[in-house]
């Protein structure tokens, strides 16, 4: 099981990112996002109806604290890892990360708290430039399960893109848009 948590949600200056960071967590098939910070029900609703009409079993909730998140997902033997452009470099951490089934994935919003850093099992950076934590994401769930189950899983939607050269199609309950 993989599990998203989103640290430090700000309503007015994280709604898109917010929302990218879980529409790849779906795309890339984790099973949840955790959203802690500030409430944004507009925010939860888009993932909500997005995994509705494009399939799968995708959740997304909210957390206020970020505390119990971590301390919940320890106590269940999740493996806790925080995507930093201050961690050790994937390629060094991947084979031993792919020994846990069940991940809890840490990705930032607003400044990391330094007890992410103490309690993560792996700080884990996929380059040490600035980056965005939807492409620290994107980056890490492609590595960690390889990218051919994204695209060959079937969601069972009631959309469904039909992959082209050109152009641009999208089925919808047995209709192309």
């Amino acid at each position: 099981m993989i599990i998203v948590l989103r640290l430090g949600h700000r309503i007015e200056r994280d709604k898109r990112t917010t929302t990218h960071v879980s529409l790849v967590a779906r795309a890339f098939l984790a099973d949840e996002v955790i959203i802690t910070g500030e409430r944004d029900e507009h925010a939860l609703e888009t993932v909500r109806k997005i995994a509705e009409n494009w399939g799968g079993t995708f959740k997304t909730t909210y957390e206020k604290n970020w505390q119990p998140v971590v301390k919940r997902f320890k106590e269940k033997g999740f493996a806790l890892v925080h995507l930093t452009m201050y961690g050790l470099p994937l390629p060094e951490v991947l084979a031993e990360i792919k020994k846990n089934a069940n991940l809890l994935i840490i990705v930032g919003g607003e400044k990391v708290p330094s007890g992410i850093y103490k309690q993560a099992d792996f700080n884990v950076s996929v380059t040490f430039q600035p980056h965005s934590e939807i492409a620290a994401l994107a980056v890490f769930l492609d590595r960690y399960r390889g990218n051919l189950e994204a695209y060959t899983k079937n969601f069972g939607g009631q959309l469904r893109i039909v992959p082209m050269k050109s152009g641009k199609k999208v089925i919808s309950a047995g209709k192309s848009r």
